[in-house]
């Protein structure tokens, strides 16, 4: 009995522990309920509060109107935020050179324990509408697709049919690739190029695909108008938007990034832009570079300003045009290179053998602001400053610029001529050949001699046979010179044979000076009196005896 009752007692326990706890529970889920219905109570919009009244309503109106200069403004709303660009992302350069297949592809399939499906008998080519026409499983579309791509397809077709379904795919002979080439350079147009494909067993690493520098020799070159840091690649890609791709081909050249020079593919577009300022430097290392232009036509230029002969001119290249006879629609890649290497044998014509050819500068033109004028293939123009001081004084051969075809070379007229860098700039190779001096009056052969520039006025008085012994003023001479504004000067030189350069007595010559040389007192008197006596001709005569003795 006493275990009965105990069991009971800890039964009333058990009870009254779990109704405890039953009624906690439910006090705490009520003091949650309350706590919700308040906080949504005081959360309850403004809006509420102030709704709209309704529409037969009668509202209070005001009996007095707003006193002046207190009415009612609207509530200062906070500036609208400027619209944030987000530049387009660059599409980076691809990573993978994985050929894709297409229309004209030869490959070979190999099925595992087929022999009538493989080796030879399993060699086809991709149709033109991009498929393979197989036996057993009919046409396979593996256009656009890599080797790899179209071999799980290829072996999933088979699978339908063979219960062990293992294809190995090759590349035998890869398709001609067409791509455009256009801007700035040489020949813009449409190409066919074939890749190379290597014998080996790893055929398709072995394909090898023309690159964006291959394609530009193949063009010709670019020009030196080019901006090959913003080479543009567009491609189409199959079901999907076309690719738009940034090249940087200066990296190339300064770094040697091979990463820039990435393999084309069928149908891409290659476009280099025009640079929207020529920097002399750049331009004469991009020259340099072996995809840049080469000169294969005669170059159509002008000369105008302070030259010996202005107007236009034709600069041959001295090539041969019968090396380049692969044209644009059927050009593959080992006639590419014939060209490539015979182009880097023809002559760059630059600024200073226009100039040369033009007969020199004049010895007022200013050679710091010499300007190339230059238009591009986008219609656009280009002035390019050329300083040949720099040229002269530091041997900068960035100065001396290569031109292009429709270039115009204008030599200004300087504001000042300096008499000490003007002998400097007499004696280059820019300015003429040779000096046209002019010596008149009493020398032993006067008239025009030719020098060379440079020369002095002892030296050109020598080279006329020095005076006329007897007739001539040996003390001074005359020296007339045409001004670059046009006027005239002239002035006594004293003579000293014996002296050195120098502009009092033996000045360096400028081209068409003019050289007096005068009678002495003597030879004037003598003159003279000849003229008055001539018609006494006997009294002359025996006069002319006298005055030879005392000559």
């Amino acid at each position: 009995m006493r275990q009965n009752k105990s069991r009971d007692g800890k039964g009333d326990i058990l009870l009254m522990t779990s109704l405890s706890k039953n009624l906690s529970c439910g006090i705490i889920v009520l003091l949650c309920s309350c706590w919700r219905l308040a906080y949504s109570a005081q959360a309850q919009p403004l809006s509420q509060k102030f709704q709209k009244a309704p529409a037969n309503s009668t509202l209070p109106k005001l009996t007095e109107p707003w006193p002046e200069g207190t009415e009612p403004k609207p509530p200062l709303l906070p500036p609208a935020p400027e619209p944030i660009s987000i530049p387009e992302p660059e599409t980076p350069l691809p990573y993978s050179t994985a050929y894709t297949l297409g229309g004209g592809d030869r490959v070979q399939i190999d099925i595992f324990n087929m022999p009538e499906y493989s080796g030879e008998n399993g060699q086809h080519q991709v149709q033109i509408d991009g498929t393979l026409n197989l036996p057993l499983v009919g046409n396979v579309l593996v256009e656009g697709k890599t080797l790899d791509e179209a071999k799980e397809l290829i072996q999933e077709k088979y699978g339908e049919y063979l219960q062990i379904s293992i294809v190995n795919l090759n590349l035998l002979a890869a398709r001609p690739l067409k791509i455009a080439i256009a801007g700035e350079v040489q020949h813009p147009g449409s190409y066919t190029i074939s890749p190379i494909v290597d014998g080996g067993e790893d055929v398709q690493g072995g394909t090898q695909l023309p690159t964006v520098t291959k394609a530009l020799q193949v063009a010709g070159g670019v020009t030196t108008s080019a901006d090959v840091r913003q080479i543009k690649i567009r491609r189409t890609q199959l079901n999907a938007p076309e690719q738009v791709i940034s090249i940087n081909l200066w990296e190339l050249l300064k770094e040697g990034n091979l990463r820039q020079d990435i393999p084309l593919r069928d149908g891409d577009t290659l476009f280099v832009p025009s640079i929207t300022e020529v920097n002399p430097v750049e331009s004469a290392q991009l020259v340099n570079a072996n995809f840049a232009g080469t000169n294969t036509q005669p170059l159509n230029i002008a000369v105008v300003g302070e030259v010996a002969r202005p107007g236009p001119y034709i600069l041959e290249t001295g090539i041969d045009q019968s090396q380049l006879s692969a044209t644009e629609e059927n050009l593959d890649s080992t006639e590419a290179d014939n060209n490539v290497s015979s182009a880097q044998n023809t002559k760059l014509h630059t600024v200073t053998k226009a100039i040369k050819m033009a007969g020199g500068i004049t010895p007022s033109a200013d050679i710091r602001q010499i300007r190339v004028r230059r238009l591009t293939r986008a219609g656009t123009e280009q002035i390019i400053k050329v300083d040949l001081w720099q040229l002269l004084q530091n041997g900068d051969l960035n100065q001396d610029l290569v031109l292009e075809s429709g270039d115009t070379i204008y030599v200004p007229v300087a504001d000042e001529v300096n008499l000490d860098e003007l002998a400097e700039v007499t004696a280059s190779s820019f300015s003429p050949g040779n000096l046209k001096i002019n010596l008149i009056g009493e020398v032993v052969s006067p008239g025009l001699i030719s020098m060379v520039p440079n020369s002095t006025l002892n030296q050109a008085l020598l080279a006329a046979g020095g005076f006329n012994q007897g007739r001539a003023e040996t003390e001074e001479v005359e020296l007339i010179r045409l001004n670059p504004n046009g006027t005239v000067t002239r002035r006594q030189v004293q003579v000293d044979f014996s002296a050195e350069v120098n502009e009092e007595t033996n000045p360096t010559l400028l081209n068409n000076d003019v050289i007096l040389v005068g009678r002495s007192g003597r030879a004037a008197l003598t003159d003279n009196v000849r003229g008055v006596l001539a018609p006494f001709s006997p009294i002359n005569r025996i006069l002319g005896v006298f005055l030879d003795i005392f000559d």
